[in-house]
């Protein structure tokens, strides 16, 4: 049987040429980079172009770029440091953001009595600049605005030139989780007022466990994992130098290929989209996701006309025929609640039914598309 893999979004295959890097790195330069012999030169010169090349590609220096574990560490260093270091005693967040960011809020809220104000939302996981613009007018206390670009669960698309512009106006640090904007969409940060953004390389086509932070030049903050003084002492630890030059390889194949790939996806998330409609009666697409002004190219959240009763046994059923999407986040699997994404979106007469997400990527084909459809067309006819 061949499986078929349609989230994306929780994470992606590796691609050959990135695996060849990775393994190359592996055999030839295992020197530690912090070592001032030979070896140790060659690995950290693998480190520094790796850094100078992710820091090229948003226009910015690089000593803005740090190498971090992934975003979850990324988005805890940027938000514990701007309260503990920075000073911050307010953060404006929304209810859909990834954990990354509200579990750590939760924290600093408890432990730092650091002062969260919610944004409003509206039924398409989109903010209102205008109520961010109220709270930020009414509020004296420095402030942390820190809102994602793109919801990994729905796919909805933050203004984050506009968030960049009312942040400045108001004098307020601007964090922005851009885990699913990394490799899928140009940035371009000296256009763009903004503080801090993170990048995971496994979500375009990267290892797993590398990601990078980029911090402002303006702005000085301090460690949290703590030791030696790599990372230009903001993260202790030896760099993983495969995997940094992996992400490397990962990230310049994701934006020379970037304008085909994107025409590529979208085709594909127009198909299922055009499918959908003609073969499933009463499907509902979450957060307006056949929009693309609001919404990403590469995710599609759909709520599908099935009982209750009977959306306990679809997952499984679309496992069992090796399909593989999510419903809600990855980080969400096994929780009884629910997204809480949708919970803040949907109505509770779809939040009744099952919404699925599917994420998309150049690996995938039409042919899955017609399958996935099909399959999906299948179970909801069947007794």
């Amino acid at each position: 049987m061949d499986k078929i893999y349609f989230d994306n979004a929780a994470t992606t295959k590796i691609d050959s040429s990135v695996l060849s890097t990775i393994n190359n790195v592996m055999q030839e330069n295992y020197g530690n980079p912090s070592s001032t012999h030979s070896f140790g030169r060659a690995s950290r010169t693998i480190v520094e172009k790796a850094r100078k090349s992710i820091a090229e590609q948003f226009k910015v220096t690089a000593g803005e770029i740090f190498f971090t574990s992934g975003g979850t560490e990324s988005d805890n260093m940027v938000l514990i440091s701007a309260v503990r270091d920075l000073k911050v005693e307010t953060i404006i967040t929304s209810k859909i953001e990834h954990h990354a960011v509200l579990n750590v809020v939760k924290y600093l809220e408890k432990k730092y009595l650091t002062k969260v104000i919610y944004v409003e939302i509206d039924k398409n996981g989109c903010i209102d600049y205008q109520h961010l613009e109220q709270i930020l007018d009414s509020n004296k206390s420095k402030t942390l605005v820190s809102l994602m670009h793109i919801n990994n669960e729905i796919g909805s698309v933050l203004d984050i030139k506009l968030v960049g512009e009312i942040c400045k106006k108001y004098n307020a640090i601007f964090h922005s989780d851009t885990v699913q904007t990394i490799g899928r969409y140009d940035m371009d940060l000296s256009l763009i007022n903004i503080d801090f953004i993170v990048g995971s390389a496994h979500k375009f086509h990267g290892p797993k466990g590398i990601g990078f932070l980029y911090v402002n030049k303006k702005l000085n903050i301090e460690p949290i994992v703590i030791g030696g003084s790599q990372e230009r002492g903001l993260r202790a630890g030896t760099e993983s130098v495969h995997n940094i030059s992996g992400m490397e390889t990962a990230l310049l194949l994701a934006y020379n290929n970037l304008e085909n790939d994107k025409k590529y996806i979208k085709d594909l998330k127009n198909h299922f989209i055009k499918q959908s409609k003609e073969l499933i009666p009463n499907i509902k697409f979450n957060a307006n996701c056949d929009d693309y002004k609001t919404n990403s190219y590469t995710v599609l959240n759909v709520c599908l006309p099935v009982a209750k009763e009977k959306s306990i046994l679809l997952e499984f059923n679309l496992d069992l025929k090796g399909i593989a999407c999510s419903r809600g986040s990855a980080c969400q699997s096994g929780s009884s609640k629910g997204s809480h994404v949708l919970n803040h979106i949907l109505e509770k007469e779809d939040l009744e039914k099952p919404s699925l997400r599917f994420s998309f990527s150049k690996y995938n084909t039409i042919q899955e598309v017609d399958i996935v459809v099909n399959t999906l067309k299948l179970f909801i006819e069947s007794n």
